[in-house]
């Protein structure tokens, strides 16, 4: 077995989300969510950072290309997120609350399929004081 390093990976992308939920009151939407149930939403501009591990193939010195990840993340994430409501224009969140936390699942259980290594996390910041880690069950 060959030495086992970790590759970061670091992208952007603009989404807005509203944190509200049909389960709660309008008045527990607000006492919980505050500011971020309000009902027209509110947009980030999120930094989303990977790690892959593997092996260094011996041909090329790498573990993986970084044009073969950046291409896999542009498909399975950018072009999804980018420039989009959460709540209105991702599958995924018409029935959960699009927090930060569910994201971070949402960006790994789509990006755990690249097949040129192991993804082992993914870190979403929403903003300068928030950020959100998940490395998979």
């Amino acid at each position: 077995m060959g030495i086992k390093i970790e590759l970061g990976r670091r992208y952007r992308f603009a989404a807005s989300h509203r944190l509200h939920t049909d389960r709660l009151s309008e008045e527990e939407n607000a006492r919980i969510f505050g500011k971020c149930a309000n009902p027209y939403g509110h947009g980030h501009n999120y930094v989303l950072e990977i790690s892959v591990s593997g092996e260094i193939d011996p041909a090329t010195g790498m573990i993986a290309n970084l044009a073969d990840l950046d291409s896999f993340v542009q498909r399975e994430v950018i072009e999804v997120f980018d420039c989009r409501s959460l709540n209105e224009d991702v599958a995924a969140f018409r029935k959960t609350v699009p927090t930060t936390e569910n994201l971070c699942i949402e960006i790994f259980e789509r990006l755990k399929g690249f097949p040129k290594g192991k993804l082992e996390r993914v870190r979403v910041q929403e903003t300068t004081n928030n950020s959100f880690e998940y490395a998979g069950k």
